[in-house]
C-alpha cells in the first residue's frame, strides 16, 4: 500500500558525486523514518543512513563526513546526497521507509533498489 520509488543511481568515478531520491507514495499518514540501506555483491544489506519525523539523522560509520541525508516532508520524499565516492560504496542503495496508514496501521516498505558503481 505504500511504493518507494528510487532513482539517481548511475556510474561515477572515485571521488565524484551522486545525488539518490525516493519518492513514497500511497495510503500515508505520516511517515516515522525514512532510510538508505545498501548491499554489495557477496555482502549483507547494511545500513546507510537515516532520517526520522524530527530530522534526527544517523550514519554508517564508513559514510560520516562524505554523505548526507535528508527529507522533504511535504513531498514523502528522501535524499542521499554521496560526495567523495570510493570504490567501496559500489552496491544497490534500497529506500526504506516506516510510519503509518491512514487507516491507522503501521507499515514498513522497501524500494526496488538503484544501482550505484564507483570505478577507481
Amino acid at each position: 500500500q505504500v511504493q518507494l520509488v528510487e532513482s539517481g543511481g548511475g556510474l561515477v568515478q572515485a571521488g565524484g558525486s551522486l545525488r539518490l531520491s525516493c519518492a513514497a507514495s500511497g495510503s500515508i499518514f505520516y511517515i516515522n523514518v525514512m532510510g538508505w540501506y545498501r548491499q554489495a555483491p557477496g555482502k549483507q544489506r547494511e545500513l546507510v543512513a537515516y532520517i526520522t519525523n524530527g530530522e534526527s539523522t544517523a550514519y554508517a560509520d564508513s559514510v560520516k563526513g562524505r554523505f548526507t541525508i535528508s527529507r522533504d516532508n511535504a513531498k514523502n520524499t528522501v535524499y542521499l546526497q554521496m560526495n567523495s565516492l570510493k570504490p567501496e560504496d559500489t552496491a544497490v542503495y534500497y529506500c526504506n521507509a516506516r510510519g503509518v496508514l491512514v487507516d491507522q496501521r503501521g507499515f514498513g516498505s522497501w524500494g526496488q533498489g538503484t544501482q550505484v558503481t564507483v570505478s577507481s
